[in-house]
Order: C-alpha cells, then sequence, then structure tokens
C-alpha cells in the first residue's frame, strides 16, 4: 500500500474519533495542560474535591513504517533483498484509568491500562498488552511542606532529568514501570531520590509482573541554586544476575544477561527565563562493571568482560520570544562510547539503562544512547497560538565500526559477524556514516483536553547501511503517524 493511501487511511481513522492530545514529547502548548475533564468539572462543583485525581487518558495513533523493519530484532532494517518485507501499518490504542486521593500526609494512586494494536505484523507485538493490566499502585507518606523526608512505595513510574537514562516511555503504547521503593529528602536547597526497583515486563493476555532478579536502584539528587542553572547528579546501579535472561520467558521487552554495571555522572540545565533567550543542557555518564555478552556464547568464546564506557551530550538553543511566531533554533551533540573489540575482557558498548530514547535521536526510533555520534539540529515555529511546527535534523555515525549499530530499545543488529554485504555484524572496514533523518512535525492543540498530531520522517541511508546490504540492495526509510488523544 503506497505512503498515500496510508494517510488516507489515518485521516479517516482519525475523524471517527473526536478527541485527542499530542504525544508525550511535544513541545510546550499554547494551551495551559488540564488535569482532565472529569476533574475540572468535580473540582469546579465542590471545592474540596481538589484532593481526588479521577479521569481517563485515551489515545489513538496511526502509524506508517515503510523499510522500517520489522522489531525487536531490527536485523532487516533498510534491506532492499528479495523476498525482505519491511513495510508494516498498524493502529494503536491506549486507555488509562486512574483514581487517586490526596491528603496533607498521604497519597494513594491507581492507574489501569489497556494497549492493543491492530493490522500490525510484529510478533510478538511489542505494544499489545491486554484486555487490562495494571500501570501504577503506590502509597505515597509525607508532606515536604512540613518534613523533609517522605516515601513512596508500589508500583511506579520512574522519571530523571530528560529521561536519557530513566524514563517513563509514553510514547510506547505500553510505556514502562517498575515495582520500586523510594525515599525522598526535600528542601528549599535541593531534592534527593534514593530508590531501589524492579522493572515490570509486559506480557500479553497475562498480568504483569517484575523481573526477580534484575535490580535497578540508585541515589539522584538536584538543585536549582546554584548560579541560575539546575544542577543533578547521580548514582545508579544495575544488578542482575544468570536467571534475569529467563524471568518470563513471554516478556514483550528484551530481558538482560547477567551484569553488574555502575554509573555517575552529572547534569546541567539552565532554569527557565535565567538566561534570556538561550537555553542550554549538557550532561556526563561514566560507566564501570561487568558485563556477560551473549554474543560471545554464540561463538563459543567467554562472556565475562569488565565493563567501562561513557556517554555525554550537550546542547544550545535560542528563541525570538519577541516575535508573535516564537520561532527557536538549536543545536545538539550525543556521543556514547561502543566496544573495540569483543574478545579483549572489556565491554566498552555504553549502557542507555531505562531510557525514553524517542525524545532525542530521532523521532524514526532507529537509534539508541550506545555506540553513537548524533548531531541534532532543531527547528520550531507557532504561526498561530494553538499549532506548533517543528523540523529536525539529524546525523549518525558509529562511534566503533567494531561494534554493532543498536536500535531503539539497546539491541544489537546483527552478532559477532556476519557474511559481509548481506546483513548486519561486526565489520570494521564499513563507513562508520550510518546516515541521515529529517522529521517534521505539527502538533495542534484544540483545547486543554485536546490535541492532534502528525508527523512525517525520512531517514536517508549512509554508507554504513550501504556496505552492510552491499550484496543485496538497501533503501531509504520512511515514517508517518497521525495521532490524536483526549483527557478525560
Amino acid at each position: 500500500m503506497t505512503t498515500l493511501k496510508h494517510l488516507t487511511v489515518g485521516a479517516l481513522v482519525l475523524g471517527a474519533f473526536s478527541s485527542g492530545q499530542a504525544g508525550d514529547y511535544s513541545l510546550n502548548s499554547a494551551v495551559r495542560p488540564s488535569p482532565g475533564y472529569l476533574n475540572d468539572k468535580l473540582r469546579a462543583a465542590n471545592p474540596y474535591a481538589s484532593q481526588w485525581n479521577v479521569g481517563v487518558n485515551y489515545r489513538v495513533r496511526y502509524e506508517i513504517h515503510e523499510n522500517g523493519g520489522l522489531p525487536p530484532s531490527s536485523a532487516r532494517d533498510f534491506s532492499d533483498a528479495p523476498g525482505v518485507d519491511n513495510d508494516n501499518s498498524y493502529l494503536l490504542q491506549r486507555v488509562k484509568a486512574r483514581v487517586g486521593y490526596t491528603a496533607e500526609w498521604f497519597e494513594v494512586f491507581g492507574e489501569a491500562r489497556h494497549s492493543s494494536s491492530t493490522g500490525d505484523d510484529r510478533n510478538p507485538n511489542p505494544e499489545s498488552d491486554g484486555p487490562a493490566d495494571l500501570h501504577q499502585a503506590y502509597l505515597a507518606i509525607g508532606n515536604h511542606k512540613e518534613f523533609p523526608l517522605s516515601i513512596k512505595v508500589g508500583r511506579q513510574e520512574l522519571s530523571y532529568g530528560d529521561e536519557r537514562l530513566i524514563g517513563a516511555f509514553g510514547w510506547n503504547n505500553i510505556g514502562r514501570v517498575f515495582d520500586a521503593a523510594k525515599v525522598r529528602w526535600q528542601n528549599a536547597w535541593f531534592g534527593a531520590d534514593l530508590f531501589t526497583s524492579r522493572l515490570v515486563l509486559p506480557d500479553d493476555n497475562q498480568f504483569n509482573v517484575s523481573n526477580d532478579y534484575d535490580y535497578f536502584s540508585g541515589i539522584y539528587a538536584t538543585t536549582r541554586k546554584i548560579s541560575s542553572i539546575s544542577l543533578d547528579a547521580y548514582f545508579l546501579s544495575r544488578n542482575a544476575n544468570n536467571q534475569a535472561a529467563f524471568s518470563q520467558p513471554m516478556s514483550l521487552v528484551p530481558m538482560p544477561s547477567a551484569r553488574d554495571i555502575y554509573s555517575f555522572g552529572a547534569r546541567v540545565k539552565s532554569n527557565p527565563e535565567d538566561w534570556g533567550n538561550w537555553d542550554f543542557t549538557g550532561e556526563y555518564v561514566g560507566q564501570f562493571g561487568h558485563y556477560n555478552d551473549p554474543r560471545l556464547v554464540a561463538a563459543g568464546l567467554n562472556p565475562s568482560l569488565e565493563h567501562e564506557a561513557f556517554a555525554a551530550y550537550s546542547g544550545f538553543g535560542y528563541t525570538w520570544k519577541e516575535s508573535s511566531l516564537s520561532p527557536r533554533l538549536g543545536l545538539e551533540y550525543n556521543f556514547a562510547s561502543g566496544d573495540g573489540d569483543p574478545r579483549d575482557g572489556t565491554h566498552g558498548t555504553f549502557e542507555n539503562l531505562f531510557p525514553t530514547n524517542h525524545k532525542f535521536y530521532g523521532f524514526m526510533d532507529f537509534a539508541s544512547l550506545q555506540n553513537l555520534h548524533n548531531i541534532r539540529f532543531q527547528s520550531s515555529i507557532k504561526p498561530v497560538a494553538r499549532i506548533s511546527l517543528t523540523a529536525e535534523g539529524h546525523l549518525f555515525w558509529l562511534a566503533n565500526t567494531s561494534d554493532n549499530f543498536y536500535n531503539v530499545g539497546g539491541g544489537a543488529r546483527g552478532g559477532i559477524g556476519a557474511t559481509p554485504g548481506t546483513g548486519y555484524g561486526i565489520n570494521p572496514k564499513h563507513s562508520p556514516y550510518a546516515g541521515a533523518e529529517l522529521d517534521i512535525t505539527a502538533t495542534y492543540t484544540i483545547n486543554s483536553y485536546i490535541q492532534l498530531e502528525a508527523m512525517y520522517g525520512h531517514y536517508f541511508k549512509g554508507g554504513y547501511i550501504k556496505d552492510t546490504f552491499k550484496a543485496v540492495g538497501s533503501q531509504d526509510a520512511d515514517f508517518v503517524y497521525i495521532q490524536t488523544v483526549f483527557n478525560f
């Protein structure tokens, strides 16, 4: 089916649903976000109802992928080999129903979720988890106005910084939650979270449980009181044993090999309004520990490796606030180390942990913060108050061609080796240039409950992809989506 025909189908689908809200990564809306239609009505009728949080969030998105491959392996991305069908289109629906109550010293919150996919060729399908499951359920005790210490226990989303390492992954039709316990210290100068958690593994048509053999813990502190900037500092620990990879055979997300990886880093970001029309951000992350590489097991080699890796990014932008169009231009550079030799006893590929990669390395979702050089160009404009237009350009290089090209979920495309010219693998003689991506997005804020969004992306294959499929052929990729969400 052609892209034009897909677009027509998507438009008809969205026309049947008259409610919507923009994607989780969108620009700030021109209309102040609402806690929800039901909440607004309840609070308008009774001021004491402000303690309650009752509502339903409904999102529907139609996606069209041409030559985008079929995750989770992504092994066919860009391939033009005879008999390979890399096209996929589908309708995603997600419903989140929530109820919560906040008193002076405690909060209870529960949220159910339904996630479905129609017409999807992926099997198993990483975005279908029905008919319903428990997304969040937690108890929080504390009042930071009266006492600096609080605790939050239960199934919950974790989100820190820009979500480059720890995020709720709201773009995904299922998202990401943890069974976690978190202690927070907060005063007028800084806040710090101390947490330990286990990742919840989505399992279609079964109640989702966490991986008992994969623990993620850390301390994350932040302050906005240093010279007009926000400063974060953190130490994170991911510890998975040999049983972690077999915890849930039907899990819709990859399970880790054995590893003990420790990450330490710092992030700086300009405080809004403190730098005039300028904004900037930057972060550095170092890692050490131990990693078991499953690719070495397949090659009959010792998989036990010392882990030494790092990543960094830096970006800045300028917004013409005096203009009614609010144009902004931005430039960003992202880097993550790769592994120079999988057989040398050291693992140098950066561990991306639990990010929301969709927001940063191209909306077509071909790359993660692993073995990567990425230059990102950003621009945005608001032609009218309720419409935002953005255009982004990306350039991608592998940091080390002796390592793999990693997909958005952190999976390696290919193993230790592949026959050159026929598919992904480790081929040091390939060009490091993976390609370029152009993304154009339009967001229309109808009101505080309803938003619509559409996006087109094109990936221009680079020398690395051409070399990878030299014997069978390769081609560029396209991506289109139309989305609507309503916040009841």
